[in-house]
């Protein structure tokens, strides 16, 4: 509970943070791209952590259900300006590439109660589901050395293997985020 604990106030420090960067090696295999975004090349890319629960609508959703598919992952709070700042991006991308086999999946993290995010998912029109997280434990399943979401907004895109391949520790405009889905719609 205590590891739990460290980690929570570790993210909160990183919270809504403005675009944090980390740089490849040899041991994390990705490479730190412009603009606050990273990728990992097909063959060096970890497996994304079981990531499953309850949506802020009380209904089980399960990421690997959408295995086959690419998929973005959003990491966002309701009281989180950059989060809303992205948000209308996010949305219309969403809509514009769900035809080309992308599946947007929010996790809301830190919102005490679902009341503060459905109202921000109504605002905003999201049209996708978000896993309900308040604790940040999903955030925490995902594998050390990997593109692991560090700061909140965070986005990271799953490949159609399930596999971890982009990641943006910054809020996303229209044109970064398909810069991040693009590549990965081509690889089929």
């Amino acid at each position: 509970m205590l590891a739990v604990g460290a980690t929570v106030a570790a993210l909160s420090l990183t919270a809504c943070g403005g675009g944090g960067t980390s740089g490849g090696s040899a041991d994390t295999k990705f490479v730190q791209g412009k603009g606050g975004v990273d990728t990992v090349a097909k063959e060096n890319r970890k497996d994304a952590p079981q990531l499953s629960g309850k949506t802020l609508e009380d209904k089980p959703l399960d990421v690997a259900d959408y295995k086959g598919k690419v998929v973005v992952l959003n990491v966002w709070g309701s009281w989180c300006t950059p989060c809303r700042a992205e948000a209308p991006n996010l949305v219309k991308v969403a809509k514009d590439t769900k035809a080309k086999g992308v599946q947007f999946i929010g996790i809301n993290t830190r919102d005490s109660n679902r009341a503060p995010a459905l109202s921000f998912e109504k605002e905003y029109g999201v049209g996708y589901p978000s896993l309900y997280d308040p604790m940040g434990k999903l955030m925490l399943r995902f594998p050390k050395g990997s593109l692991n979401p560090q700061t909140i907004p965070s986005t990271i895109v799953l490949d159609r293997e399930g596999r971890i391949a982009a990641r943006a520790l910054t809020p996303l405009s229209e044109e970064r985020l398909r810069s991040m889905i693009t590549p990965l719609i081509a690889e089929k």
